[in-house]
């Protein structure tokens, strides 16, 4: 395919590090069986101290950019994917009260890196061509977390616990010097130093689309992440078991690595928001079909729709902020959006645990209108004003080395 071959070399070899990264990636899925098993922890203190390492996530997320803005997004992400590999090989020799930092600062270093990568893969291809670059990217993480969790659990089993944060400690150093090795420092593009007038939110502010995008990718992540807390529980108060729900997860898993990719190839020249604001509605649509009743059909529905929503809307979001942003705060633009893409980690158990507990009739209900109006105001959000492609770049751009060719070029 030819738009696959215009993807960068370079983006290529991330992805495959990515795919062995996501591979071995699997401690934070056993967290919580480790530390009340192996570690001996109580079910709050174990609670506490995931939901800790939720927010550290976040926070780097957040932060991520910031730093790549000023250092390079290649020199973050390096440091990053060390710092997070050395605490983590570290895990299973440290005392349990140390993990109240250590496992924090891990995930931490892990939101960094993420939103250096997404920055990076930015920086890389230029604008116009990123949804195939990142939709190679998310494939690769996609397939490698269909891999992981079934590998981790059997050497959890079969050997120890301890064993898979020694696993995702060298994978992370592994992914660090594959980077150093993939991507030359002389092949990002870069701008001045100081060129930094007025910062990132004078920028966001002149892309209103932009500032309602990240509001609806709040409001959508709180609510697609359901699938994850509120959800199985759902099935579980009405008689179907933790099987049916196993199998609805390898489903999503399966379509997304299937389709992701062909999906965001077969709808690059379509116009970014109606895209992702129809993969929203989709999303919303999906927890609706619950409204009809708790059946083993309606949630096999329901799981489609979402999974639908999901292969349009995250590859192409990521995309649109990447090519709205200036040169100069690129980074920034790309921790916002990896920030508020996992915002759900942190607030989406909370909320629909305490509404499904008060009113778990309202639940559904809720999901599908706040997803239907994050929706609304994402296909609004294309008839306001946007600069125009070359007003998007800062005006005193100093490359040292264009980007790398597609292969063939």
């Amino acid at each position: 395919m030819r738009t696959l071959r215009e993807v960068p070399r370079t983006v290529w070899l991330l992805a495959a590090g990515t795919f062995v990264n996501m591979v071995v990636s699997v401690g934070f899925v056993y967290l919580f069986l480790y530390l009340t098993g192996p570690r001996g922890l109580g079910v709050g203190e174990a609670g506490l101290l995931s939901g800790a390492g939720g927010v550290g996530l976040v926070a780097g997320n957040f932060t991520g950019g910031w730093y790549g803005d000023r250092l390079g997004h290649r020199r973050v992400l390096l440091a990053s994917a060390a710092a997070s590999g050395l605490l983590l090989a570290a895990v299973p020799v440290l005392p349990t009260t140390a993990l109240f930092l250590t496992l924090p600062l891990c995930e931490y270093a892990s939101g960094v890196q993420r939103a250096a990568n997404s920055a990076l893969v930015a920086a890389i291809v230029p604008e116009g061509a990123r949804r195939p670059a990142f939709a190679v990217v998310r494939a690769a993480a996609n397939g490698g977390f269909t891999v992981g969790p079934v590998l981790g659990a059997l050497v959890a089993t079969r050997f120890s616990y301890d064993w898979l944060y020694v696993a995702d400690g060298l994978g992370s150093l592994a992914l660090a010097c594959w980077t150093a090795r993939v991507v030359p420092a002389h092949g990002i593009r870069r701008v001045r130093k100081g060129h930094d007038a007025g910062g990132v939110w004078p920028q966001l502010r002149a892309r209103p689309a932009v500032l309602v995008l990240l509001a609806a990718i709040v409001v959508i992540d709180v609510v697609y992440r359901q699938q994850y807390s509120t959800f199985p529980v759902f099935l579980a108060d009405h008689g179907m078991d933790t099987r049916l729900y196993g199998s609805l997860l390898a489903v999503n898993g399966g379509v997304l690595l299937c389709l992701e990719l062909p999906t965001a190839l077969a709808l690059r020249r379509r116009s970014p928001l109606p895209v992702v604001g129809c993969g929203l509605l989709l999303v919303a649509a999906g927890f609706g079909a619950l409204l009809l009743g708790a059946a083993t059909t309606t949630a096999v529905v329901a799981m489609t729709l979402l999974t639908l929503g999901e292969l349009l809307y995250k590859t192409t979001a990521t995309a649109y902020v990447a090519d709205q942003a200036p040169e100069h705060v690129q980074g920034r633009f790309q921790s916002l959006y990896a920030g508020v893409s996992i915002s759900g980690m942190v607030l989406a158990a909370p909320l629909g645990g305490a509404l499904y507990a008060a009113a778990p009739e309202l639940l559904w209900p809720l999901c599908t209108a706040f997803g239907a109006a994050a929706g609304c105001a994402v296909l609004a959000a294309g008839r306001l004003r946007t600069p125009a492609r070359g007003q998007r770049r800062d005006r005193h751009p100093t490359p040292e080395h264009a980007a790398e060719p597609a292969p063939g070029a």
